[in-house]
């Protein structure tokens, strides 16, 4: 894949502390990249893969270094992002991006230290595998609509419901879980760490998904499960607040993974357009190629330079960086269905194989339009904060 051009503002961005953990991402990546038909047809990737980028310093790039951490920028976490598209397997890369930038940041950030050292530290080193448990049944993008109760008795919570759509949810030694203590709608919602070795927990079933195939994603039950009161994260129904600030790292990163997929889905197709031939002459020579990757390669740069400047906005003031978050998103998810369907289309009927890899990435883009909140969500939050 050829690199995206760097220019005098790149380089005042990116130091070459910077391009050393690109590099050392790009060689991890690089590495798995042969495997990833192979995980993709099985369904999973092997566990060791989170202890190998746990030993690079891959999942705790910002989190404290009293636990393992790296206590770098978010910066860093971008050319994390953008690096991981080299591993040709977006599974594998949405299981890594929600151990690291998920569900571990808001344990980071007012776990207690008990809770950062039984599982924070841990699931930096891969030695842990972490989920995020927000999602249900009834609603995904709607968090006030959490129904999984959290009962206090005694020291403990006892905890009852189900959650979906739960990424690394069959394999989670712990999940970062939102559970309902109080009243419904906003108000009633806490976050705690759930040790999945807890009685009553089960896993109903790993979903199976059309794209993204390698990230196992489940369907959880919690029936009478006991976990310490101890493990909340933060003050008792106080927990949805936590959730939105989370999501802006989630969506922040979304949107500059979604960036790097798309170049190397272009330049891949420029390169392949070049090699094929109909007609007489190669296919990326017609016009209509030329014009279609010309536009794409401007939207690219657009999405780029609006997920950076909300990346500067979060660096420099995280609780006011909703407004660019949520637009690098929802541009950013959009444009990318548009160009992987142009660059599928480009393979003819090698694009609907998974021989070329770009069927893969065409399905896995459909996800950027649904995770982390819908591009309907996106504009209606949009659409509050402009008072539309």
């Amino acid at each position: 894949m050829s690199q995206p051009r760097v220019t005098m503002q790149d380089k005042e961005i990116f130091t070459p502390e910077h391009q050393q953990l690109r590099e050392t991402v790009r060689r991890f990546a690089k590495s798995l990249a042969p495997y990833s038909e192979e995980w993709d047809a099985t369904g999973i990737f092997p566990r060791e893969v989170f202890k190998q980028a746990g030993d690079l310093g891959l999942l705790g790039i910002g989190h404290d270094p009293a636990y393992g951490g790296l206590g770098l920028d978010w910066w860093y976490t971008c050319a994390y992002a953008e690096e991981l598209v080299h591993t040709e397997n977006a599974g594998v890369n949405m299981a890594l991006m929600v151990q690291s930038d998920m569900a571990t940041p808001i344990i980071n950030e007012i776990g207690s230290d008990e809770v950062k050292r039984n599982f924070l530290a841990p699931a930096i080193a891969g030695d842990m595998i972490a989920a995020l448990g927000v999602s249900e049944p009834g609603g995904g993008s709607d968090v006030a609509s959490i129904r999984t109760t959290a009962r206090r008795d005694g020291d403990d919570y006892v905890i009852n419901g189900q959650k979906l759509w739960i990424t690394n949810g069959t394999r989670a030694d712990f999940i970062t879980l939102a559970v309902r203590t109080g009243e419904d709608g906003y108000g009633g919602i806490t976050l705690l760490v759930f040790p999945t070795d807890v009685k009553g927990f089960t896993v109903g079933k790993s979903i199976k998904k059309i794209g993204n195939k390698s990230s196992d994603t489940a369907e959880l039950f919690f029936e009478d499960c006991r976990v310490p009161a101890r493990y909340v994260l933060g003050q008792e129904n106080m927990g949805f607040y936590h959730i939105m600030t989370n999501f802006q790292g989630e969506r922040l990163i979304a949107a500059v993974a979604s960036v790097a997929g798309m170049e190397k889905a272009v330049r891949n197709a420029i390169k392949y357009g070049r090699e094929r031939s109909a007609f007489g002459k190669p296919v990326g020579k017609f016009q209509v190629w030329k014009h279609k990757f010309a536009e794409h390669l401007t939207g690219i740069e657009a999405a780029r330079r609006l997920g950076y400047f909300a990346v500067d906005k979060f660096v420099k003031s995280p609780k006011t960086a909703t407004r660019e978050i949520t637009m690098a998103k929802l541009f950013a998810g959009d444009l990318m269905q548009r160009v992987l369907y142009d660059c599928m289309q480009v393979y003819g009927g090698f694009g609907y194989t998974t021989e070329y890899g770009i069927g893969r990435a065409w399905a896995d883009a459909r996800l950027i339009t649904i995770g982390g909140g819908t591009s309907e969500v996106m504009k209606e939050i949009l659409a509050k904060l402009e008072n539309l």
